[in-house]
């Protein structure tokens, strides 16, 4: 069992049964799973995405400015933070928001002795803003704040079971990888489960990536618990 995890959600998956925006429901669902693993004994951060709202990759252009939309994209993730924090405590989840870009009136700007601090206390701490900065994606910022929280593993949440050898979708005989190292992470490109950003550092550090399904009931408290579940990047 993994003493602290860092668990990525993208905006897509909050956005649960929608085209967009935010689904409650499943969140709340999401709540009684990250529920099992504190009671479990697991400390539990979540960098959350903001691409149910705006992305920043894709707002570039005609006139709007890759920082600033890079900033736009970093505002959605804290609109997500808030309202998972929201739906865990009113589903009996205790959780913090915190961001990393300034934003006294909303949320609380993140630390690193205040996020220690509420999981000490039990709290699943929820961070918003990305890195703080443009041009990083939530991907590679949750491999840096995995290593700033000295977690033990970062669980990438997908809709799929793991990492096939080329898209699933596209071809048939695509084949499932257990174990990858990530040498072969970073070099292949076929495999696009996180950016090569974020694998690169995770290599740097060899902080192990879980690639699995998190809408299967008890998938993250088995990845938690260190099961073999999905694809595991080491």
């Amino acid at each position: 069992m993994y003493k602290r995890v860092l668990l990525k959600l993208s905006g897509e998956q909050l956005s649960g049964k929608y085209d967009g925006g935010f689904d409650a429901e499943f969140v709340a669902w999401l709540a009684a799973e990250v529920k099992k693993v504190v009671d479990g004994g697991t400390q539990v951060v979540v960098m959350v995405g903001g691409g149910n709202y705006a992305r920043g990759a894709q707002l570039a252009g005609h006139g709007i400015g890759r920082v600033t939309a890079d900033n736009i994209g970093m505002l959605a993730t804290m609109m997500n933070a808030l309202a998972v924090e929201d739906v865990f405590k009113d589903n009996n989840m205790p959780a913090r928001a915190l961001t990393n870009i300034k934003a006294d009136q909303v949320a609380d700007q993140f630390t690193h002795r205040r996020a220690i601090s509420d999981l000490g206390k039990g709290r699943v701490v929820i961070a918003a803003g990305g890195i703080g900065r443009p041009y990083l994606t939530t991907d590679t910022a949750a491999v840096s704040l995995a290593l700033e929280l000295e977690c033990e593993a970062v669980l990438k949440a997908t809709k799929v079971d793991g990492v096939y050898d080329k898209d699933p979708a596209q071809f048939p005989d695509a084949v499932k990888l257990d174990h990858i190292d990530f040498n072969q992470a970073v070099s292949d490109d076929a495999i696009k489960v996180m950016d090569k950003a974020a694998m690169g550092l995770a290599l740097e550090h060899r902080m192990p990536i879980i690639v699995f399904d998190a809408m299967q009931e008890n998938n993250i408290a088995r990845a938690a618990s260190g099961e073999n579940v999905g694809t595991t990047i080491n």
